[in-house]
């Protein structure tokens, strides 16, 4: 019973995720419609940066809303912040929903930014501090596997209004968004606060009843959750003697190393060029082959259905197999095919220049064959991303940090993530039409990179509890010659028919 209870809780707050997913695939196929367009900007077509902008005042938002989140999640507790983020994106999809011109809509994205980059940041902090180390990835990973979902469901609404004309095409798939919203923010409220942090306020009768209620079915006395509790405050006590005041200390002594490697896989899951691919669907496998408008959202929408499939194996596995060997072999897969990709679209598609513009396009309608293998890579990169950058660049950063600076740098990371994810919005569709079949080329070099820096500096975290952490960043920096045990004996030792029971 306590098990369930415990899957319950971290997949519904993973509601968060589905509102993050469906609100970045819903807009590539809004961005095509022409009732949106004449709305929004009184001509049928909008130019580059327009269609930058709207795309990219969400990610705006969401870097601003994981900075808040951060002092939120430390002040109200994980809870109450996840309430008000959920509360804050329902205003902003209501917005984006009623908006009858460009500048409404631009604010309706900004708003909703807000809170699904808080909602990126809190989630997994709070699934994190409620699962046991043995399934801690599993049930983290739920926050990708809703946000893949969300993106999937939003293709295929987006292609099934495509037949609608008038307002309606594009206001109701933008409205649907509203309705998880509402579902997460009215259902936070009978989910359980986190352990951790009603233990670093000193409500520990509370902390002791809901480990006890998520790993024992209520039991108390239950070994294994007495365990656990001693270790949380125990932690707490020593990190109290070396407690953080500032963000600013985050990046000096032994945080330094953990800051940066947070920063560093949240940037680096953003170099993959996996968003660009969601945001930009429909204009990148015209791109690859494909004319037909409605053809594009259709592929679009199998695009959604890998990307759901290939990310319920990281949900199943990733505590089995490790961090380290699924970002590195997700990495090798993604460089494979989009180098792939590049070089195939690169060498028998034609560029044609647009003389008013100067805007490059790939033709590629006389090589049918050359086209089914673009689009195959581009699947094949989706699969690689989906099992592992996708889950465990929510996972690693959520896991690595100190009780007392674990918000603050989940926060930061979170950020960091978002900046990234901005920028490479922005520049995605410049890099489409500049140098058209490179930009394949350059996120499979990026690719490349991101699998020699993970072997070299990213150590394992699988099998170890949050308190353990310390131990786990305090060996060398080079990382590939370290052994990575499974948890430590004496905790181990103790009560495996529990263990298993959990896992």
């Amino acid at each position: 019973m306590g098990t369930f209870v415990l899957y319950a809780v971290c997949a519904f707050a993973a509601i968060g995720g589905f509102c993050f997913g469906y609100d970045i695939g819903v807009i590539s196929g809004v961005l095509t419609m022409e009732d949106f367009q004449i709305t929004m900007v009184g001509r049928d077509y909008l130019n580059s940066m327009q269609t930058a902008v709207i795309t990219g005042l969400l990610l705006a938002g969401c870097f601003v809303g994981s900075l808040l989140a951060g002092p939120s999640a430390e002040y109200f507790s994980r809870k109450i912040t996840i309430i008000i983020s959920s509360f804050v994106f329902v205003v902003g999809a209501a917005i984006q929903t009623a908006a009858n011109g460009y500048d409404m809509m631009i604010a309706g994205r900004f708003v909703a930014g807000l809170g699904v980059g808080a909602l990126s940041m809190i989630v997994p902090l709070y699934q994190s501090e409620l699962a046991p180390k043995e399934i801690r990835g599993r049930l983290i990973a739920l926050q990708q596997l809703m946000i893949t979902i969300g993106i999937m469901v939003a293709f295929w609404i987006g292609a099934g209004t495509q037949h609608i004309t008038g307002p309606s095409s594009w206001r109701i798939p933008l409205g649907i968004q509203m309705a998880p919203g509402v579902v997460l923010f009215f259902g936070t409220f009978f989910l359980p606060y986190s352990p951790r942090w009603l233990l670093s306020k000193g409500r520990n009768a509370e902390a002791l009843s809901v480990l006890a209620k998520l790993h024992s079915a209520g039991d108390e006395s239950n070994p294994l959750v007495v365990a656990e509790y001693e270790e949380i405050i125990a932690q707490i006590e020593l990190e109290r003697a070396v407690a953080v005041g500032s963000y600013l200390e985050l990046f000096q002594g032994k945080l330094c190393r953990r800051m940066i490697l947070g920063i560093t896989i949240q940037i680096f899951q953003q170099f993959t060029g996996m968003n660009s691919i969601m945001y930009y669907a429909p204009t990148i496998f015209k791109q690859a082959g494909i004319a037909d408008t409605s053809a594009t959202l259709i592929a679009s929408g199998v695009n959604g259905v890998v990307n759901v499939l290939a990310t319920i194996p990281a949900v199943l596995y990733l505590d089995r197999l490790g961090r380290r060997f699924v970002m590195m072999s997700g990495a090798a897969i993604m460089g494979t095919a989009m180098i792939l990709c590049g070089a195939v679209m690169g060498g028998t598609g034609v560029v044609i220049t647009d003389k008013a513009t100067g805007d490059k396009s790939v033709d590629m309608s006389g090589n049918t064959s050359a086209s089914y293998f673009c689009i195959v890579m581009i699947y094949i990169f989706v699969s690689g991303f989906a099992y592992s950058w996708g889950p465990v660049g929510w996972v690693y950063p959520a896991e690595i940090y100190p009780l007392s600076v674990r918000a603050k740098g989940t926060s930061i990371t979170t950020a960091a993530n978002w900046l990234m994810n901005f920028v490479i919005s922005l520049i995605c569709p410049v890099m489409l039409v500049k140098i058209t079949w490179g930009t394949y080329i350059f996120f499979g070099c990026c690719c490349a990179l991101m699998a020699t820096v993970v072997f070299f500096f990213f150590p394992e975290t699988k099998g170890k509890s949050l308190e353990e952490m310390e131990s786990v960043f305090s060996g060398s920096i080079l990382c590939h010659r370290q052994k990575y045990n499974n948890p430590t004996p004496e905790f181990d030792s103790v009560h495996d028919d529990e263990k298993k029971e959990i896992a």
